[in-house]
């Protein structure tokens, strides 16, 4: 394999496979001692990473050992959750000297980059950093596999996990830009009559009613449940709801704040003191400011509250209107020896989480279908990570091949923007180029 460098990176579009799509080329431009592959993966009923792992053990170690190159590490570390131990055993057996492993225990949020970076090396990022501060960076099981093949064919394909509420729960490899839907027959169909899909997960992905919704280069999963479901009504209480009921039920008992993976490695975010500002109006220091720094995990509302009560979407839209406003805290308070205390004993064990969620009646399993989903039409989101959209550089009645740009990014004083281009999935014509999407149809 020939030496893959940031440009084949770049080029191939590669962007983080499971959250907010980070540039890769970015991210691995930094140098530090260690790089971290999540392999984790904590949200309930999702395989993907695991299954890739299993599959395509050889091309994942190939991109991890790529990053470390690329870094500079000395030595890259394997979070995995210890269950898996026939993953574990196969993974041994091709690793590297510089290379180990790090079992993890089957909580939640495992998969969290910051609780992950503590786990795996005992070191606590600080409010408002990122794992370079102390040395380390994170990739994703699949950006690691995206990484391998960089030098030879971008990005145009997507492993996800489909279960929930599905006659066979499986993990599908599909073009990039099918629809969910699309997916959800993969897996048999939808077992209920009027199914929603939380595209990334029950816990942090976010909730729609629409099948024809188009998968990007992030999507890790769509789990699949009924409209009457808890989870789904819970996701559908509008801002208004979630601060009345708030305001007249929260008791203040803290146990969201108690609970928070990021209070507990030692940052300023209290939930309940969030939920403490809705009854006053409050906007001071000790009670919002410090919901900047909450990562929207979820475990506060869906998990710790007795009173299934919402403050995590307290904590998410206090943290959008400070942003909004401009509004910094210098210099937080930081209290790194609480994860020492605190954090080992505080975790969400999942079999537990899932009982809370009601998920318990679904399969835990999603078995890789390697054969790629076929399909003949395609829509290729212009936006598919962290930065600008792309500006298309095709024109409707343009027949394109798979791995074709379609997408460029913008320049920016002179150099191209924060972001990452994006290619054709299939062969085929170009049948529509609109504001954030581009349309190709198979001949």
């Amino acid at each position: 394999m020939s030496k893959i460098t940031l440009e084949d990176i770049r080029q191939a579009g590669v962007v983080g496979a499971g959250g907010a799509g980070f540039p890769t080329h970015v991210k691995l431009s930094a140098k530090v001692d260690t790089v971290v592959l999540n392999a984790a993966e904590c949200e309930p009923l999702l395989h993907k990473d695991k299954e890739l792992l299993r599959h395509e053990t050889e091309v994942v170690v190939a991109g991890l050992a790529a990053a470390m190159e690329l870094v500079g590490a000395q030595r890259a570390i394997i979070g995995i959750k210890e269950k898996y131990q026939e993953v574990m055993e196969r993974l041994r057996s091709r690793l590297s000297g510089r290379m180990e492993l790090a079992p993890l225990r089957d909580c939640y949020p495992a998969g969290d980059e910051m609780i992950l970076v503590y786990d795996v090396l005992g070191r606590v990022v600080p409010p408002g950093g990122l794992p370079l501060h102390v040395g380390a960076v994170v990739i994703n099981v699949e950006t690691a596999f995206n990484i391998a093949r960089s030098d030879r064919e971008p990005v145009t394909e997507k492993y996800l996990t489909v279960g929930g509420a599905v006659r066979q729960p499986v993990t599908v490899r599909v073009p990039v830009g099918v629809t969910v839907g699309q997916c959800v027959e993969a897996a048999g169909g939808a077992t209920v009559p009027n199914p929603w899909y939380f595209l990334g997960g029950v816990m942090m992905g976010r909730l729609e009613n629409d099948p024809h919704c188009l998968v990007d280069k992030t999507l890790g999963g769509i789990i699949v449940l009924d409209q009457d479901h808890p989870m789904v009504r819970r996701r559908r209480q509008d801002w208004a709801q979630i601060t009345r009921i708030g305001r007249s039920a929260c008791d203040q008992c803290s146990f969201c704040t108690e609970l928070c993976p990021r209070w507990l490695l030692g940052h300023p975010i209290e939930p309940h003191r969030a939920m403490r500002s809705l009854g006053f109006n409050l906007v001071g220091q000790a009670n919002v400011q410090g919901t900047v720094f909450c990562c929207e995990c979820n475990l506060c509302s869906l998990y710790s509250c007795p009173e299934d009560l919402d403050p995590k979407n307290v904590c998410a839209e206090n943290k959008r209107r400070l942003l909004k406003e401009g509004q910094r805290w210098p210099n937080p308070p930081f209290v790194p020896e609480r994860a020492g205390l605190h954090l080992a004993n505080r975790k969400a064990p999942m079999a537990r989480l899932m009982h809370k969620l009601g998920l318990g009646e679904f399969p835990n399993d999603g078995p890789l279908q390697r054969e790629l989903l076929t399909t003949r039409r395609v829509g290729i989101l212009l936006k598919q990570h962290v930065g600008a959209p792309c500006v298309p550089v095709v024109a409707p009645g343009q027949r394109v091949r798979k791995g074709q740009l379609v997408g460029r990014l913008p320049e920016q004083n002179g150099k191209p923007a924060l972001g990452a281009p994006v290619h054709a999935s299939i062969d085929g014509r170009i049948t529509a180029v609109a504001e954030t999407v581009v349309w190709i149809e198979a001949e």
